[in-house]
């Protein structure tokens, strides 16, 4: 039993040796870990502009009065549905692969079309979130609003949205903590991120396990922070209204 023991760790002294410290290649997971962070936080950023426009112009046909239909926003809600569905309802690895080998196949950059692929997967997620909690603030504040002389931009900035982000901040961050885990798909379509610096040490050292098991460990850690930092952004908040 005793060897059994020496010998496993010898094993994983050497294999830990060669996916991380030779040739100071713990330095290139932490190269991947820095860029599937700007991946995550870029992709995050076009998908809450791009959900919010949706979500606004959702919100903004749904809660039309009653005869009062106005056309031009018709179609725009139409296409966004469009969009919505499609996007949510098909999966991410085959976006990313018809974004990069079929919309883009000419670049080069394909870390670029991944952040696009995923920003625009995100927006539909983020749309559907934000409308949710656009839709459940009492019509009857935007009215009042309305009334007092504020225009419609005015009133989603001051009265509505203030209120709908307590309320859609856990979905916001579940969709923050789904995005980073998403990023490892870009290696799919050639981008450079964590995943793809592990492939990379696994190729020169004959090894995966390694690297697999070590950038599953940071991802976790990474979540387990995002987690953390939600829990307490939520705490924070709801002190703030007992107040």
């Amino acid at each position: 039993m005793g060897t059994r023991f020496i010998e496993f760790l010898d094993w994983f002294s050497r294999g830990f040796s060669r996916a991380f410290l030779e040739g100071d290649r713990w330095k290139l997971y932490l190269k991947g870990m820095g860029i599937t962070l700007e991946l995550t936080i870029t992709a995050l950023v076009i998908g809450v502009i791009l959900g919010v426009l949706v979500a606004v112009i959702r919100t903004a046909h749904d809660q039309q009065r009653v005869g009062s239909k106005n056309l031009a926003l018709g179609i725009l809600n139409a296409l966004c549905k469009v969009y919505t569905t499609v996007i949510r309802g098909t999966p991410m690895m085959v976006q990313l692969l018809i974004w990069g080998f079929v919309i883009f196949k000419t670049s080069r950059n394909h870390t670029m079309v991944g952040i696009l692929g995923l920003g625009i997967n995100s927006g539909a997620y983020v749309a559907e979130i934000v409308r949710g909690g656009l839709m459940s603030v009492d019509v009857g504040q935007s009215e009042a609003s309305r009334s007092l002389g504020l225009g419609y931009v005015d009133t989603m900035r001051f009265i509505v949205i203030p209120q709908a982000f307590k309320n859609i901040l856990p979905a916001l961050g579940n969709e923050l903590i789904t995005l980073f885990k998403d990023t490892s798909l870009v290696s799919a379509i050639g981008g450079t991120e964590l995943v793809y610096f592990a492939e990379a040490v696994g190729a020169k050292t004959y090894e995966y396990m390694f690297p697999y098991v070590g950038i599953a460990v940071m991802y976790l850690i990474i979540v387990m922070l995002l987690t953390w930092l939600q829990g307490k952004l939520e705490r924070r908040l709801r002190q703030s209204d007992r107040r």
